[in-house]
Order: C-alpha cells, then structure tokens, then sequence
C-alpha cells in the first residue's frame, strides 16, 4: 500500500502541469527551462533567484512550483550549513574552515544535477535538505 500524504512526488519521477492527469512528457519546455534555472542560478546566487521565480511561478506551474521550492530549500539548507560551520571554525580556530570548500563543492554538484534532472522533466529532490518551504 503506497503512502500518498507526502506534498512532493516520489523522488526522481515526472510530474504534471496541472491538477488534470496529464502525461509526463507533457510538461512544457518553459517549466522544464524556469526549474532548470531555478536550481543552476540557485548555485551562484544563494535564495534569490529560486525565491523569486518561486513567487512569481507558483500558480502557474506545478513543475514549476515543486522545483523552486526544492531549490529554496536545500539553498536555505545550505546557508545555515555556512553558519554553522562559521561557529565551527571559530570555536576551533580555523580548523573547522576545511567544511567550507565541502559545502561549496556539494551545493555545486547538487545544483548541476538538479538543473539536468528538471531539464529533463523530473522532478529532483535534494538529499539531507530541509523542508522549510512547503
């Protein structure tokens, strides 16, 4: 028996444009391109861009809406991550500052494989995000 409470889609797996049962190929290419760029830019420019295009797209697009919120959240994961490992580094007199390169190397590789996995049309959840935005 499968659990159907959970808001997101099963992992890895295309969803729809809209609330009518539409086919997974139907997703447009412009909500394939906005999630793409959701995640990609969501790389360089932390929270801002996937927050933006998350508040202006949302009612639009439900590809669309999914993978903003994805890329808000792991971003936002990402932040208190550099906050955390700030105190770190502090405490331990720099020597928590070798977390840093880790956390920019993840959020990288995590961005381009989400941008590649939504660019396909599937919808791409980060592993150890937090699900801030809902």
């Amino acid at each position: 028996m499968e659990d159907h409470s959970s808001p997101h889609p099963p992992e890895n797996q295309p969803i729809s444009n809209s609330s009518e049962e539409t086919a997974p190929s139907e997703i447009s290419k412009d909500a394939r391109s906005m999630a793409l760029l959701c995640h990609l830019l969501g790389v360089f420019t932390s929270v801002i861009v996937p927050l933006v295009i998350w508040l202006l797209k949302k009612d639009e697009d439900a590809f669309i809406e999914d993978q903003s919120k994805e890329a808000l959240n792991f971003q936002i994961t990402i932040m208190l991550g550099y906050f955390i490992v700030g105190i770190v580094t502090f405490v331990t007199f720099g020597i928590g500052g070798i977390l840093f390169p880790v956390l920019m190397i993840g959020n990288f590789v995590f961005g381009i494989i989400a941008a590649l996995k939504s660019n396909e049309g599937i919808a791409y959840h980060y592993p150890l995000s937090l699900r801030l935005v809902k």
